[in-house]
C-alpha cells in the first residue's frame, strides 16, 4: 500500500471493539511509530501511557465519566444532556484500549535553556511532535486493520491520571486515543481542496 493510500485509509472509527489478535504486536507496533516520529532537536518529547482491560474500564468510568459530568454540572448543562455524553463514554471504553499522549515540559524548558534564539518555538515544536507522533500511530493501526478516534478530555482527567499512575508532573497530557477492533467503518468524508493549496514555479 502506497503512503498516500495510508493516508486516505486513516479515518476517525467510532464504533470499536475488543477482538484484538496479538495485543503485544499491536503495543508495540504504537511504541514503534512513536519512536520513529521525527521531532525538533531530535527533542522526543512524546510520552505514552497505554491502558487495556480493566485499565481501559477504569480510565472512562472511574476517571473520566465523573470529572466530565460535574464539569457539566457545574456549568450548568441540564442532566438530560448527561444520558448521550455518558452513551459516548460508554463507546470510547467499549475500545481494546486507549493511548495517552504527553509532551515531556522538562525536556522543552531545557531546550529553553540551551537555546536561547529560539526560546519561544520550543513549546511550538512540541505540538507539532505530538502531532506527528499523534498521526503516526493512526496510520500504523490503520494499516493493521485496527480503528482509532482521538479525544481531549484534558485537562480534566489529569490529576486522576497523575495520581493512579504516578505520572511525572512535567507530563503535559496532550490526546486520548481509543483504538481497538473495527466494529463500523467511518461514514463518508467531505474533504475541501478549493483555496487550499498555492503552486508556483518559474515564470
Amino acid at each position: 500500500m502506497s503512503f498516500i493510500k495510508s493516508l486516505e485509509n486513516r479515518r476517525t472509527i467510532y464504533a470499536l471493539g475488543r477482538n484484538v489478535q496479538d495485543e503485544e504486536k499491536v503495543i508495540e507496533t504504537i511504541k514503534e511509530a512513536v519512536r520513529f516520529s521525527p521531532t525538533a532537536f531530535n527533542s522526543q518529547t512524546g510520552r505514552l501511557l497505554i491502558l487495556t482491560g480493566d485499565a481501559q474500564d477504569k480510565l472512562w468510568d472511574e476517571i473520566v465519566a465523573p470529572e466530565l459530568k460535574a464539569a457539566m454540572e457545574a456549568q450548568g448543562v441540564p442532566e438530560s444532556a448527561w444520558d448521550n455524553t455518558r452513551a459516548k463514554l460508554d463507546g470510547f471504553k467499549a475500545a481494546f484500549g486507549t493511548i495517552l499522549f504527553f509532551e515531556d515540559q522538562a525536556v522543552v524548558k531545557n531546550l529553553q535553556e540551551q537555546f536561547a534564539l529560539y526560546a519561544d518555538n520550543f513549546p511550538i515544536w512540541s505540538e507539532q511532535g505530538h502531532g506527528i507522533a499523534l498521526n503516526a500511530t493512526w496510520l500504523a493501526l490503520a494499516e493493521k486493520n485496527i480503528g482509532m478516534n482521538v479525544q481531549h478530555y484534558n485537562p480534566l482527567v489529569d490529576a486522576q491520571l497523575a495520581e493512579k499512575y504516578d505520572i511525572p508532573a512535567n507530563w503535559k497530557l496532550r490526546s486520548q486515543a481509543p483504538f481497538g477492533q473495527i466494529v463500523a467503518p467511518a461514514g463518508d468524508k467531505d474533504i475541501q481542496t478549493e483555496g487550499r493549496f498555492k503552486v508556483f514555479g518559474d515564470n
